[in-house]
């Protein structure tokens, strides 16, 4: 069936045709060109990188982010286990080794103690990871400083999965920023979108460079056609810029609007038993990219699943979080360390319509199913 009110549908913030134009009118149509550059520079006053790489995708960001940062055939990458699979995929890529971590249950990120458990473990083993990929999952800021503290101790580098996380801040400096790199994602159903499209960010100008010359084929400086090295085809488009110029201008208002859509789910849910959610702790900031809550069974009598297919057969969409990557067929036989948290995440958790495009009725009219139902 078609769905009336989607999860997290683009929005448009009304000067994307002019920079879009602007684009058509000089004939800027290639992955190159003066709306990437602004783009490029736009997101690093926004976010405080030093340096941004402007690309297809947040995984292709994702796995250029491994390549600058050593990656290598055989080489062991920490991955938050509650995510979603282009989070560990890059890992594939470059033929390393993923070995996923639980999360903890107040943000659902990543666990610092089990990760230092799990960096132990390996070391005794004498496997020292290369690299940790922390996710802010929904938005939501991971326990930085623990996880910083932590690679920093093993000498570990730290990749920031901000994908979902635009705007989003932790001791009010943007996520995205406190790792060797970090990326983001402007896929259609993010805060802000670009159509398809990702950034890396980087303090490191060599780093910045090297992504930039993987992103666009890894072309030697040669007055012919001479490649060294693999590279591929990442770089954003001109015209996709173009879309992102646009909409970084409305960022904050998109931030606004999907804390405002959280705060009235929370608001509309307080007779529910049981429920639970992320929750910011000192200096987190989340953009709550998704209102996302768990529901606990045993006491609300309400199962996910039962929750999804109501609002479905009502024409809203939501949708159950991500599956952990350690449940998942194709990691079955992945190393993973912790307990139940990411699996308890994923039995309970769903996901609510959450776009920028919300009003208060629709919002009141969601809660109202979701209230009437639990009543049933």
């Amino acid at each position: 069936m078609n769905y009336k009110i989607w999860i997290s549908p683009p929005h448009m913030g009304g000067n994307e045709m002019k920079y879009i134009q602007e684009a058509f009118d000089s004939n800027w149509i290639a992955p190159a060109g003066p709306h990437l550059d602004l783009f490029e520079s736009e997101l690093c006053a926004y976010t405080g990188s030093m340096h941004t790489v402007a690309l297809s995708s947040g995984t292709a960001a994702l796995h250029l982010a491994l390549a600058v940062s050593g990656v290598e055939k055989g080489d062991i990458v920490l991955c938050q286990s509650l995510t979603f699979a282009a989070s560990a995929n890059p890992i594939l890529y470059l033929g390393a080794t993923p070995v996923f971590i639980d999360s903890e249950p107040q943000t659902w990120n990543i666990c610092p103690d089990t990760l230092e458990q799990a960096i132990t473990q390996l070391l005794k083993s004498g496997k020292k990871p290369k690299a940790l990929i922390c996710v802010h999952l929904y938005g939501m800021p991971c326990q930085l400083k623990e996880v910083a503290d932590i690679c920093d101790q093993y000498g570990i580098v730290l990749i920031e999965d901000a994908a979902e996380a635009m705007g989003s801040t932790y001791q009010g400096q943007h996520l995205g920023t406190f790792g060797k790199v970090g990326v983001a994602s402007f896929n259609g159903n993010k805060i802000i979108t670009t159509s398809a499209g990702g950034a890396l960010f980087t303090h490191n100008k060599n780093d910045a460079q090297k992504a930039r010359f993987l992103a666009s084929q890894a072309k030697d400086p040669a007055p012919h056609f001479q490649h060294s090295e693999m590279g591929y085809n990442y770089r954003m488009s001109n015209i996709c810029a173009a879309i992102g110029l646009g909409q970084l201008e409305v960022l904050n208002e998109r931030v606004a609007r999907r804390r405002r859509n959280f705060e009235c789910y929370l608001n509309a849910f307080q007779t529910i038993p049981g429920l639970s959610f992320q929750e910011e702790t000192e200096g987190m900031f989340s953009n709550r990219w998704l209102s996302t809550f768990l529901f606990d069974h045993e006491k609300s009598k309400l199962t996910v699943d039962q929750i999804r297919s109501h609002l479905a057969e009502n024409g809203i969409e939501a949708r159950q979080v991500w599956k952990p990557m350690h449940l998942q067929p194709f990691y079955k036989d992945a190393p993973y360390f912790g307990g139940n948290v990411a699996a308890s995440v994923f039995k309970n958790g769903i996901c609510f319509p959450s776009g920028s495009t919300l009003t208060d009725e629709q919002i009141g009219a969601i809660s109202e199913n979701i209230l009437t139902f639990a009543k049933m």
